[in-house]
């Protein structure tokens, strides 16, 4: 269910207030500070729009600054901002912040995209690998990559994610033509670029899955409608000899 702007951002500070409450008796004030500002700064890459991040992340340790109820020096009020930046470099914040791909978003999509066993299939900005552990309930003989920008999200990503080779990169700057499928959960403002990347770069007879949303410029060869499983409708183009679809 999705909760009506600013209950979100709310219910995140009094989650931060009160880790903090609970924190203060056993830690030191920076520590304590900094673990309680944590869920918020984790929680914030939820939200759809770079000042909505930045609120959910930073309210917290500024109502703290405000309040006065902590001595710290100037420079550890920075340290929110700093983990917030370790977690989703500002590079990408253009891209998708963090959009998990729902447990069973992609069911039936080998149905319709076949790939032949051993196939290289890119999750393009995997996160924590939902989507990549979607692909491989769908396509459990490929070989399976992963790409992310945010350092932190590539790390935890890999244990989560053993049947994949997870990298810490730019998926525009990864090369397409090496994968029978690349995947994507992005922003409606990427996909004119996606459509422009794919077009230049992968190869006839491969893939490119969207989910939620459609390219601009290209008719899907397949859709699987949006249904309460999934939560999304996918949309499935695959590249012809031409490069039009």
């Amino acid at each position: 269910m999705r909760l009506p702007w600013p209950l979100p951002a709310v219910l995140v500070w009094l989650l931060c207030w009160a880790l903090q409450l609970a924190l203060r008796p056993v830690l030191a004030p920076l520590p304590a500070m900094l673990l309680a500002a944590l869920p918020g700064v984790l929680l914030s890459l939820l939200a759809a729009h770079w000042w909505r991040r930045a609120l959910v992340a930073l309210g917290f340790p500024l109502s703290l600054a405000l309040s006065g109820s902590v001595a710290l020096p100037a420079w550890a009020w920075l340290l929110p901002v700093a983990m917030l930046v370790l977690i989703y470099p500002l590079h990408s914040w253009r891209d998708a912040p963090f959009f998990p791909t729902p447990m069973r978003a992609l069911d039936g999509l080998a149905q319709l995209a076949p790939l032949p066993p051993g196939a290289r299939v890119l999750d393009g900005g995997c996160g924590l690998g939902h989507g990549l552990r979607a692909l491989h309930a769908q396509y459990p003989q490929a070989r399976l990559y992963g790409v992310e920008w945010s350092p932190l999200l590539a790390l935890l990503c890999r244990p989560r994610c053993r049947f994949a080779k997870v990298q810490q990169g730019d998926l525009w700057a990864e090369d397409w033509r090496d994968y029978q499928m690349v995947y994507l959960f992005q922003r409606p403002e990427t996909m004119a670029r996606a459509s422009a990347k794919a077009r230049a770069e992968m190869l006839p007879g491969s893939w490119l899955v969207s989910l939620a949303f459609a390219l601009p410029d290209m008719t899907a060869s397949a859709q699987l409608e949006k249904a309460p499983q999934r939560g999304h409708a996918v949309w499935m183009y695959r590249m012809a000899a031409d490069d039009t679809l």
